[in-house]
């Protein structure tokens, strides 16, 4: 089934170069159906990548989504322009009183400051308590997903020697677990990171089931509250040349980089990599939509509390 966004979106051309399917919102508007409605909080600096990123993964599966796309309001986008964000972005406030049956929150190029020296962390802290009461399941990625881990739980993150980057196995903890089913016992997600969770803080707090976890990145997957709470500490749904892009922009800039680890089918910048992670990222996606939203949210919205 589709995903529906608006009409204009640019993730719409550029998927369906690749004979992904997305709707426009003037033809599922004739549809008789009742879509999963989808909340996407965008924090990443590349919006419309990021936005084309998750629309892929969604659009996999064979339940109808309609994506609203939110933005933090106390950040001034850098690189994505204001006429994008005022025609295809919601803020916060536009939808406080709305209910979603899927929230997914990405993350974020902050996290080597404390949480609380955020600019806009007293509104990330708004939008997670209010996800507790207005969204049936919740996803976060990478730094979102290190916040919401200490907002929820008292989770510490830990800065890094040096940036977690490249493709790397994972083990699969539980694998009759739903987020999971159907994976293979390892798989490979790309992670981009400067800080990391622990599993020792984890296993202190009874709330949180560990899902799985690499030999080299460590804590990957976990969730709470049967599901309603989904934590992802690495970036399945990067396209195949994300880290190439991140690699050389950060070289351009003059920071400290080594070449993403297990990505270049030669291991050299310029190479295409070897994409070993797609499946995965599918899989995952597809899971959550269908065991922990589809599932479990009522068939009227109004009712997810």
């Amino acid at each position: 089934m589709p995903v529906i966004v608006q009409d204009a979106l640019p993730a719409i051309e550029l998927l369906r170069k690749e004979n992904i399917f997305v709707m426009g919102s003037t033809r599922a508007h004739f549809q008789d159906i009742r879509p999963l409605r989808i909340a996407l909080l965008n924090l990443m600096p590349m919006k419309i990548l990021t936005e084309t990123d998750l629309v892929r993964v969604l659009s996999n599966s064979p339940i109808q989504v309609e994506l609203d796309l939110i933005r933090i309001t106390d950040r001034v986008s850098k690189n994505t322009s204001i006429e994008h964000l005022e025609r295809f972005y919601l803020d916060f406030e536009s939808v406080r009183n709305r209910n979603y049956d899927g929230l997914i929150v990405t993350g974020a190029p902050v996290e080597q400051f404390a949480f609380e020296e955020v600019t806009y962390w007293p509104e990330m802290v708004r939008i997670l308590d209010w996800a507790r009461t207005h969204v049936t399941s919740s996803i976060f990625i990478c730094w979102s997903a290190q916040a919401a881990l200490y907002h929820y739980y008292g989770i510490p993150k830990y800065l890094l020697a040096k940036k977690k980057f490249g493709i790397f196995e994972h083990d699969v903890k539980d694998p009759f677990n739903p987020l999971f089913r159907g994976s293979d016992d390892s798989f490979f997600a790309p992670h981009s990171r400067y800080t990391e969770v622990r599993r020792e803080d984890i296993d202190l707090v009874k709330e949180l089931t560990l899902l799985s976890e690499s030999k080299e990145a460590g804590v990957y997957a976990l969730q709470a509250r049967n599901g309603r709470e989904v934590f992802v500490t690495g970036h399945s749904e990067y396209a195949p040349d994300a880290l190439d892009k991140e690699f050389k922009r950060d070289v351009a800039k003059g920071l400290p980089i080594d070449l993403p680890y297990n990505y270049y089918r030669i291991n050299a910048p310029g190479q295409y990599p070897l994409v070993s992670w797609s499946a995965h990222a599918n899989l995952l996606f597809t899971n959550w939509l269908n065991y922990y939203v589809y599932q479990e949210t009522p068939f009227d919205i109004e009712k997810i509390a």
